[in-house]
């Protein structure tokens, strides 16, 4: 394990899911990578801890007796003090649809059982890496080979600069300050075009368009959810 991988002192991860050998699982993963961790086994419990305990990640199952993870996650999201909470969803579920509304609703990952603990010790420590990165004080938004400063408006990739129009910089950092997470097309609409009357969803598919064809190498960055929206790739799509 590399010096960058490694967990910030005192990180709290919950586990909810209401499955004891699951729990048991990803508790030991997770403890034995240098995380404590809390449990919780149904949704009302999760949000008690989520608000005592003040996590720096959840691990949530979405079949959860009472509340489901969908509702947990829900409730994460509407409250201004955990709306930032980051999510990895736990799941059973395998369908895009099931994929798909969770990365809606504001996860920020989505990992199916079976599961690899590694991977999923790989995936907590890259969703904490990427909260701190875009929490830290800075006028610039760099994903990949992708690079905005907000100052200047100025956007670059791999060091060259790119042509954008404000509407298309509004779209291109809307994406990457809130990247990892599915942006619908209606909340696209509402930020970057103010939601007026006269802007039809297609209009958002054309001007992402634009924006891949201006991007270049960087294009990849941003992915189609089919059905939903978009969303920015929250790593690096390639190495530099």
């Amino acid at each position: 394990m590399t010096a960058q991988s490694l967990p910030v002192a005192g990180d709290r991860i919950l586990v909810v899911d209401d499955e004891p050998d699951i729990t048991a699982l990803v508790a030991y993963h997770l403890a034995r990578t240098g995380y404590r961790v809390s449990t919780a086994t149904d949704g009302a419990d999760a949000l008690k801890a989520v608000n005592s305990e003040r996590p720096a990640l959840v691990v949530l199952d979405l079949m959860l007796p009472g509340l489901s993870g969908y509702e947990v996650i829900e409730h994460i999201r509407r409250e201004p003090a955990t709306s930032e909470l980051p999510v990895l969803m736990l799941t059973a579920r395998r369908d895009e649809a099931d994929r798909v509304q969770g990365l809606t609703l504001g996860a920020d990952d989505y990992l199916t059982k079976p599961f690899s603990p590694r991977e999923l010790v790989l995936r907590v420590g890259a969703i904490l890496r990427r909260v701190r990165s875009s929490n830290a004080t800075s006028d610039v938004v760099a994903v990949g080979p992708l690079r905005i400063e907000r100052d200047t408006h100025r956007v670059t990739v791999d060091g060259a600069a790119v042509e954008l129009t404000p509407i298309e910089y509004k779209l291109l950092l809307t994406l990457a300050e809130r990247r990892g997470r599915v942006q619908p097309r209606a909340h696209l609409l509402e930020v970057v075009w103010s939601a007026a009357p006269d802007v039809q969803t297609r209009t958002v598919d054309m001007h992402v368009q634009r924006l891949r064809t201006k991007l270049g190498v960087a294009a990849d960055l941003i992915e189609t959810i089919r059905g939903f929206g978009y969303r920015m790739r929250g790593e690096p799509s390639r190495r530099g």
